[in-house]
């Protein structure tokens, strides 16, 4: 199809003939990986933490070039940049499944991001450090510094707000892809 055809006709013929059961499955067991963990319960661990507390800490090495408050704020950067690069790639591969698979991982990663925020003035959460000279928390330090630290929670509720929108978007684009792949195919001119 061509490129300069709207997105729907785009969507529309990727789904035409495509097996619609098994996708349906795996989003409502991917999407419910988050719902019953981070978006309800803090430290519930999922399908998707191991990935996520992954890209958070090799963003903290990552980020680290660009000094003290870059090294810190990269480990929640990269926790983002993951699953907005895993969504680049199959929009490119125009893989519209694969985008809302994508927004779950994203929705996850946020979710978890929420309780970490929330922690920033309590700091109770079990920290991992490569510094010799202990853990910091990374909220902490990055609201403190910027005068905002008592707005952990209204950041926290906001990441979770935008957690559930992009699960709801996924599960609406997924449910617009499945009824397609279930229609009949059109009969063919002769």
């Amino acid at each position: 199809m061509d490129d300069d055809a709207p997105l729907g006709d785009r969507m529309r013929t990727w789904a035409t003939g495509r097996t619609w059961w098994w996708r349906a499955m795996l989003f409502l067991f991917l999407a419910w990986q988050v719902m019953r963990g981070p978006l309800v319960e803090q430290g519930e661990t999922t399908l998707w933490s191991g990935i996520i507390f992954g890209a958070h800490e090799f963003g903290h090495l990552f980020w680290a070039f660009a000094g003290e408050w870059m090294g810190i704020a990269g480990g929640s950067l990269t926790q983002l940049l993951v699953p907005l690069g895993a969504i680049a790639l199959v929009w490119r591969g125009r893989d519209w499944f694969g985008v809302a698979v994508g927004l779950v991982f994203l929705a996850a990663s946020l979710a978890e991001l929420s309780w970490y925020i929330a922690d920033a003035r309590n700091e109770m959460l079990d920290l991992v450090s490569f510094s010799p000279d202990g853990a910091v928390h990374d909220w902490h330090y990055l609201l403190g510094s910027l005068g905002m630290l008592k707005r952990d929670i209204a950041l926290s509720r906001l990441a979770r707000a935008a957690a559930w929108l992009l699960l709801l978007a996924a599960g609406a684009l997924t449910a617009r892809l499945c009824l397609w792949m279930a229609a009949p195919r059109p009969a063919t001119a002769r």
